[in-house]
């Protein structure tokens, strides 16, 4: 056994779950890392997938939520974007394991003769694949936290439990802490809280060889003594390591409640410990309570393509941009009702009916033909009624259809995505992405990650990103990108006298710009572009400069949104928001953001 004052790395806390999953084991990573952050130690968050796909990128968003993209193109799990949230700091793809990789990377190495003949088995060759990949991801911080997706009673788990069962013998057992996150519930015909499944799970844990030094408890309400004692006496562990996590009104809540039962001084006692610095949530609770007792109310609609899976409304496809709203909001002090519909409703009904009364109206990220002249329709009444607007990723292609079409003239006009055949392809796919699509390879091969854009002076948009503090921070990313050989080119083309930011980008089909400059003519401003090494400007941004506020990007400007540091074109669309409620304000809004 490694001895403590022998081992100098990266301590760990395996976060699994009991028998059924949603139950929050993402944001109780994310939430032990920000408490443990507020102890003054470097912490980052690792999840691991057992599903066998390589990665999220060709999952449906109404079965498994918004694909996150990383800086670096990975499309992951979205737990990852709970950690870059809750943590504020950029995490990159190799942050994310699945078994589809893990199996991947070792039959490549099989098919290199890198084993030098031996036979290749789960153990040891898939399990040290997996102890790799965490070590490296862990490496140069003081506390890693790694969730185990699914629940401890899938047989995919077993590699990885295995494995970190393991890495405890390598690094020793003093440095590595086990948290169960399990659920309660209260059948209704009971009205009693119930334990026997955390029973079951705490059992499915040890049958793994795994104790569990923390549990906690998700219910819809806090955990009583009676529970507490059932839990203590199955899993032959102390009271006060049984964590209350109740129902909360906000996901920002939940650190918060974790700390009523100091959780992070008795993690870092388990590991031996002492807490650098005294915890300050004060920005953090402030926040909280505007989110909570807001002066403003804005109505926002969401006009998006995966919003409904069967009878039930699926918001996990847009939790990303739900969240950017709320940062928002939480800074301009004021509420943000959100209210998804289904793009293809407006296809079908009228537009005033669904539309009228809102603040403001989103078109979000989406794939494909079905609904897209419903969000089609929802631009054009933005547009025309002067309500606030943001158009993400496929929001902006829908712009460019709509303002081509209504505005322009050019009736045919569309996307190579829903028409193939149309005679003007406003929207087209990239040059690069022909032959990809020809060979159904559609697994990473997207445009992703953070891209450059260079900004036009005397934009909204550039102002926006000045505003708020986005067009300092950004200078320096670019500069750090342009140390990465290997990321050099996502910075493009920038001169000295411009100005350009980062932000994340997941699409295939790009403006064609052959239309540019007629559609500028006809007042549509392009207010961003990345330049390609070969001179090739991709549009970024456009707005309409005689509008309240009608701003869309071709990036996703949501995975960089954080409660403390709001993504600059959500803060507008709120702001304008505001204003078009009739409750503009007469005393000047203070921007705090938290470097």
């Amino acid at each position: 056994m490694v001895k403590r004052r022998d081992y100098n790395g990266p301590r760990y806390i395996v976060v699994a779950g009991g028998v059924m999953s949603g139950v929050g084991k993402g944001l109780a990573t994310a939430s032990i890392g920000k408490i443990l952050q507020q102890h003054g130690y470097k912490a980052t968050g690792i999840k691991i997938d057992p599903y066998l796909n390589y990665d999220a990128g060709t999952l449906r968003p109404t079965e498994h939520g918004e694909v996150w993209v990383t800086d670096d193109g990975g499309e992951i799990d979205l737990d990852l974007g709970n950690y870059e949230r809750f943590l504020g700091i950029d995490l990159p793809r190799t942050n994310n394991l699945t078994t589809g990789q893990i199996y991947h990377t070792v039959i490549e190495r099989e098919r290199r003769g890198e084993y030098l003949g031996k036979t290749v088995q789960p153990i040891p060759h898939i399990t040290d694949e997996i102890k790799q990949r965490i070590t490296d991801s862990a490496k140069g911080f003081d506390i890693a936290l790694v969730e185990i997706g699914g629940t401890i009673g899938d047989d995919e788990n077993r590699p990885f439990l295995f494995a970190m069962k393991s890495l405890e013998r390598e690094v020793g057992e003093e440095n590595v802490i086990y948290v169960l996150v399990t659920y309660l519930p209260v059948p209704g015909h009971v009205g009693e809280m119930k334990t026997k499944p955390t029973q079951h799970a705490i059992r499915s844990l040890s049958e793994n060889g795994i104790f569990a030094d923390f549990i906690i408890c998700r219910a819809v309400e806090a955990l009583d003594d009676v529970r507490k004692r059932k839990i203590e006496i199955s899993a032959n562990i102390s009271a006060d390591r049984i964590i209350s996590a109740p129902d909360v009104d906000s996901i920002y809540q939940v650190p918060l409640e974790y700390e009523k039962d100091r959780l992070g001084e008795k993690i870092l006692d388990e590991f031996g410990l002492a807490p650098k610095n005294t915890p300050d949530w004060d920005r953090w609770c402030e926040l909280l309570q505007m989110i909570r007792a807001p002066r403003e109310r804005v109505r926002v609609a969401m006009v998006g393509k995966y919003v409904g899976i069967g009878d039930y409304e699926f918001q996990d496809s847009y939790i990303s941009v739900n969240q950017s709203l709320e940062h928002a909001g939480a800074l301009l002090d004021t509420k943000v009702e959100i209210d998804w519909i289904d793009s293809t409703r407006l296809e079908r009904h009228d537009v005033e009916e669904f539309l009228a009364g809102y603040h403001g109206i989103i078109v979000p990220g989406a794939f494909g033909e079905g609904g897209a002249e419903g969000a089609i329709n929802a631009v054009r009444y933005a547009r025309e009624n002067q309500v606030p607007f943001l158009g993400l990723c496929y929001g902006l292609q829908m712009v460019v259809v709509e303002y081509s079409r209504n505005v322009v003239g050019l009736d045919d006009a569309n996307s190579v995505e829903m028409d193939p055949d149309t005679p003007h392809a406003v929207i087209d796919i990239q040059y690069a992405q022909r032959q990809i699509i020809e060979e159904n390879r559609y697994g990473g091969t997207m445009r992703l990650g953070g891209y450059a854009a260079v900004l036009r002076r005397e934009s909204r948009v550039l102002d926006l990103y000045e505003q708020t503090g986005r067009l300092e921070e950004d200078s320096w990313r670019i500069q750090q990108l342009r140390q990465l050989p290997d990321q050099m080119f996502r910075c493009g083309v920038i001169l000295p006298s411009e100005n350009a930011v980062v932000e994340r980008h997941r699409h295939r089909y790009e403006v064609a710009p052959k239309y540019v400059d007629l559609l500028e003519e006809y007042g549509l401003v392009f207010s961003g572009f990345h330049r390609r090494e070969d001179g090739t400007k991709l549009m970024e941004f456009v707005e309409l400069p005689n509008h309240p506020y009608f701003i869309a990007t071709q990036s996703h400007p949501e995975f960089k949104s954080r409660l403390e540091r709001p993504a600059p074109l959500f803060f507008g669309l709120i702001n304008a928001s505001i204003h078009c409620s009739g409750a503009g304000r007469e005393d000047s809004v203070q921007i705090e953001l938290e470097t």
